[in-house]
């Protein structure tokens, strides 16, 4: 799967979850969950444990702390499935 396909899916799994629609539509590889998309940390999880079942990976607690940028999240998303 390609990084485009990942963010793609990626995109499609935070929008419920954010809080600030400007950042949302500018999101990009440098985006900031907490920061850019004011995203609370109750929510990240949320968005990991969709990550999870969309992706069909474990993600273990040194990676979920790990994904607060999209960049950070693609890169542990390509690590597991190529695991």
């Amino acid at each position: 799967m390609t990084k485009e396909e990942i963010i793609s899916k990626l995109t499609t799994l935070v929008k419920p979850y954010v809080q600030n629609e400007e950042g949302f539509k500018n999101m990009n590889e440098d985006t900031d969950f907490i920061n850019d998309l004011e995203i609370n940390s109750a929510n990240l999880v949320d968005i990991i444990l969709d990550v999870e079942d969309e992706f069909k990976v474990e993600i273990d607690n040194d990676s979920m702390e790990k994904m607060l940028s999209v960049k950070a999240t693609v890169l542990v998303i390509q690590e597991k499935m190529n695991a």
